[in-house]
């Protein structure tokens, strides 16, 4: 399936796209160090990113005549930070939102298929009405803003397409899907929320919703304080509960095997088989040196190793919360290394960084989980897939009666 990735950064979406069958035609990023640590892969034949067409530069500049329509997927994580909690808030007025540059490009290459991600911020009260004509510029690309438009006026006019009646409205339309999740809640050792908008193209009738949870903290907490299972995994002896999970427990005990989903994974999960990056050992892995100069003070703490970590964030020490660091076993706390970082963004360990360690720790921060990546992909590809099968089967019929 013919795919392309826009916004691409070092490529986690990407990767996971390609892991669930797409083939990218056109991988665009403007960053320069993103693109260095995609083309040093690249240059060390790794095989989830050799075929890749690598582009550097604005999605915007990109000669999208170049690629054919009715591919099978678009896919890209617009910059963030005109709607993130971090940022400055500005949404359409920063210059930053390049959504509208990704219904541009959606109009252009009719996908069949389109997956775009963002930060949780984008569905804050603030940007209620933004977010809404978001979903419906993406529901309605043919129906594009006019010369010198404003925003809240082509807004009206998209929701008076949305409610004339007319199913299809004016040329290809989508049927968008928007859905705030948790990549905890998908085997990521991360808990990380973010928004996905799915969408298909309608005139392919496909019936899709997000793909089902396979992961939960209460089976974590029954796996470390009914059964045991989680410290008998790690070889350790299984330590006091603490007292605010007292009840919670006491719930879970009536559960004596397995619960529905699996166990949240975890930070020492994610680090299992990594040595300690101050210790010979840890040459043996890429990307894993040590990083001087974590410390901990109120409201700067990092991520325990029995639970996912915190959402990993786009900077190096001065990152507020303390994500991007650990707390020992000893209580006390370091920086994450980049290999432990992209371990726990679910990087293969095969796949290298290029740049500083704040550089690219900005380029993890912003990545998409590879795990998360493929899980969605994955059930978009299958229902491509149904959707091309019942479209042959639609023809072989017509066929068939034309001969009779």
């Amino acid at each position: 399936m013919r795919s392309v990735e826009l916004f691409a950064g070092a490529g986690g979406l990407a990767m996971g796209c390609e892991i669930a069958g797409f083939e990218h035609l056109a991988v665009v990023e403007w960053d320069k160090w993103a693109c260095d640590t995609v083309r040093e892969n690249q240059r060390r034949d790794y095989p989830l990113v050799r075929g890749w067409t690598l582009h550097e530069g604005d999605v915007r500049s990109f000669d999208w005549s170049s690629i054919p329509q009715d591919i099978e997927l678009l896919a890209g994580g617009p910059p963030c930070q005109p709607f993130s909690i971090g940022g400055k808030h500005k949404a359409h007025e920063d210059g930053r939102d390049m959504f509208p540059a990704t219904v541009d490009i959606i109009r252009q290459l009719r996908p069949k298929a389109f997956i775009v991600e963002n930060v949780k911020g984008l569905t804050r009260a603030k940007f209620t009405n933004y977010f809404h004509y978001i979903q419906l510029q993406l529901e309605f690309p043919d129906v594009p803003p006019r010369k010198d438009e404003d925003w809240s006026d082509h807004l009206a006019r998209l929701q008076v397409e949305k409610t004339s009646g007319k199913r299809k409205g004016k040329g290809y339309t989508y049927n968008v899907i928007p859905t705030l999740v948790n990549a905890a809640n998908f085997g990521v050792p991360q808990k990380r929320e973010r928004v996905f908008l799915v969408g298909f193209r309608d005139d392919l009738g496909v019936e899709w919703s997000f793909p089902h949870e396979t992961h939960s903290y209460d089976a974590l907490l029954h796996d470390q304080w009914v059964t045991g299972a989680y410290w008998k995994r790690h070889g350790m002896r299984q330590p006091k509960m603490p007292t605010k999970l007292a009840a919670r427990v006491a719930k879970l005990q009536q559960f004596r095997t397995m619960l529905p989903t699996q166990a949240w994974r975890t930070v020492r999960d994610a680090l299992q088989g990594l040595p300690d990056p101050e210790g010979r050992e840890a040459k043996k892995f890429a990307n894993h040196i040590y990083q001087a100069g974590a410390r901990s003070y109120p409201g700067h703490t990092g991520s325990p190793l029995d639970l996912p970590a915190k959402t990993l964030k786009a900077g190096g020490h001065g990152v507020p919360g303390g994500e991007n660091m650990l707390v020992k076993d000893d209580g006390s706390v370091r920086y994450f290394t980049i290999r432990e970082s992209a371990r726990i963004q679910t990087f293969p360990d095969g796949f290298q960084f290029h740049g500083s360690w704040s550089e690219t720790m900005r380029q993890l921060g912003n990545a998409v989980p590879v795990l998360l990546g493929q899980r969605v992909a994955a059930s978009v590809a299958e229902q491509l897939a149904i959707a091309g099968l019942s479209q042959i089967a639609k023809n072989e019929a017509n066929t068939k009666r034309k001969r009779a």
